[in-house]
């Protein structure tokens, strides 16, 4: 008898094959047969015609926290995830030691936006050591299935402590217990070795998060335990100092594969071309045998904040003095003509990799606290300062102080223009995911990426048939990543499975809840035409809510292919 049988679906494998009307038959969390099935199941799903596909593969999270208080890893498995990667860009909360966890935090909290009570009241401290981590996660029993990175930062605060944001140089003795610590991640099953050198990457208080201010020697001293061990993958958010040139070479050193995450990826039409040359540098990289790629986001890179918060200007030099200040001191830092003049020469020569370029028609006011500003909601801050006959960056600041620093902006800085994002999302050299899901929870939420991708880059604009568009979000990732047996709906495959309906299949705009430890606020997406979400062939999700499960049916993949 069949655990499952989902009968009369339109079946797409994620491997790129069209698709065929089908039955599906799960058991003990495999597929077991495809075709016309007679066997009676417990369950029986009739998809009258509905699309079944792989479970999405999101290589890009930061769930390192969030999943030891909420196994769902809300909202992903709503959007059609199955298999998430935490510990993307290095940061991450193992190993930990005691005394180390309230700073690991702080720095969680400015890095990927996740408020500090929630993260001291939520996280569930089970061990400090990595492998104890992976324990951790196996007996909470996930929704989703997960995989870790071993984190740079992470790793250089374990052993360098409060020095980590300070010393560009590690000593020997602790150069070597950091390779170690990458070594003992990579036997207990860490899916490979994240860093950052990101200028959007601060910590607590503006202090640089550890792997920003390491050496080249260092990133390569860590990366080689890749190639020592001959396994796991190297992710790295590059901003300006690791570039392609360099991640290319440390791919043949090691012989493993490389992905670089950046907004210097992204499409911005004040650069348009920057973005493309990385992809085409990493197709030449790959063409020479060395395995280098981009991790690509498909939809806008949005970001909702104010000037309370206000993550997407931190890089700014202008800035670093508010990274400090307290709510009372800022408005007197955003109303000093010197530091205005100091932001106005910042976007005249942005860093590269900075969020904000300074185009203003990108700044919309999103929402006003003042009944007379109600009228300026929409409004880009470029089109409101040739309103007024104003500098944006004074219109910007004043609209702000007068509703004090309540004002929410939508910052919409990357990937919004198709016709230069179309050719990205096509490119061989790109892996689509970066959903950052389970971070920067007040300004966004991205996770469900893989529903917009179908909806938009697949059935809205054509850019991908229904067959190809499943495979770059399924098998695909899951094989440029290692992970055996995921993305792909066959035989003998784990029955992680998506049904949906493509003439629906989409997001909602966000969301505010404030269902967060200690009561804090997130932004949420609800999906659209979503039927059922199975991992290893246990429903997670009826399309409407998460089910009530005993122990969820994720697993913690810790094997690897090489």
């Amino acid at each position: 008898m069949l655990d499952t049988l989902i009968r009369g679906a339109s079946v797409f494998d994620g491997l790129g094959r069209p698709p065929a009307r089908a039955d599906v038959g799960v058991r003990d969390g495999r597929v077991v047969e495809i075709g016309r099935i007679s066997e009676r199941a417990a369950k029986l799903v009739e998809a009258d015609g509905l699309t079944l596909m792989p479970g999405i593969v999101d290589l890009h999270t930061h769930f390192d926290a969030q999943v030891t208080w909420d196994p769902t890893l809300s909202p992903s498995g709503a959007l059609g995830v199955t298999t998430a990667v935490m510990g993307n860009c290095g940061f991450g909360i193992a190993p930990c030691p005691a005394a180390l966890r309230e700073t690991m935090l702080k720095n969680l909290s400015v890095v990927e936006g996740m408020d500090l009570e929630a993260l001291m009241e939520g996280v569930q401290w089970e061990f400090e050591a990595f492998p104890e981590y992976m324990d951790q996660l196996r007996r909470i029993r996930p929704y989703l299935n997960v995989a870790v990175f071993a984190g740079h930062s992470v790793i250089r605060t374990a052993v360098m402590g409060e020095q980590a944001s300070e010393r560009v140089e590690p000593s020997a003795a602790q150069l070597e217990a950091m390779r170690e610590q990458v070594r003992g991640a990579l036997r207990a099953g860490a899916i490979g070795f994240a860093s950052s050198f990101s200028p959007n990457h601060s910590g607590f208080g503006g202090r640089p998060m550890p792997s920003t201010i390491a050496s080249e020697h260092e990133l390569r001293a860590l990366t080689a335990v890749l190639g020592e061990e001959r396994t796991g993958v190297f992710m790295m958010a590059t901003g300006s100092r690791a570039t392609p040139d360099i991640m290319e070479s440390i791919a043949a050193d090691t012989g493993r594969p490389t992905f670089i995450s950046t907004v210097l990826t992204m499409f911005n039409a004040a650069r348009p071309e920057l973005c493309l040359s990385y992809y085409d540098r990493a197709a030449q990289a790959i063409a020479r045998g060395n395995e280098l790629y981009i991790l690509t986001s498909c939809q806008p890179l949005s970001f909702d904040f104010t000037l309370l918060d206000p993550y997407v200007l931190l890089s700014h030099s202008a800035f670093d003095g508010v990274k400090t200040a307290t709510p009372d001191r800022l408005s007197e830092i955003y109303g000093d003509p010197a530091f205005r003049a100091r932001f106005r020469q910042d976007l005249t020569a942005p860093r590269a990799g900075t969020l904000f370029l300074g185009n203003w028609h990108h700044v919309e006011v999103g929402e006003t606290f003042t009944p007379a500003h109600r009228a300026l909601e929409g409004m880009s801050i470029a089109d409101l300062a040739a309103q007024r006959g104003q500098d944006p960056v004074d219109v910007f600041f004043d609209l702000a102080l007068s509703e004090g620093l309540q004002t929410h902006f939508v910052g919409k800085f990357f990937q919004n223009v198709d016709s230069g994002v179309a050719p990205l999302v096509k490119h061989p050299a790109g892996v689509i995911t970066l959903s950052d899901a389970g971070a920067h929870l007040a300004y966004m939420c991205d996770a469900g990426f893989g529903l917009h991708f179908l909806s938009h880059w697949v059935r809205d604009r054509g850019v991908f048939d229904w067959a190809d568009g499943i495979r770059r979000l399924t098998s695909e990732p899951a094989d440029r990543f290692r992970i055996p047996g995921r993305g792909r709906l066959q035989e003998g495959a784990p029955a992680d499975m998506l049904l949906m309906d493509p003439e629906r299949v989409g997001i909602t705009p966000t969301i505010v809840r404030r269902d967060l430890p200690a009561g804090a606020q997130r932004r949420v997406r609800e999906p659209l035409g979503v039927h059922g979400v199975w991992v290893n062939g246990t429903m997670v999700h009826d399309g409407r809510q998460h089910l009530a499960l005993d122990r969820g049916p994720g697993q913690v993949l810790d094997r690897f292919n090489r």
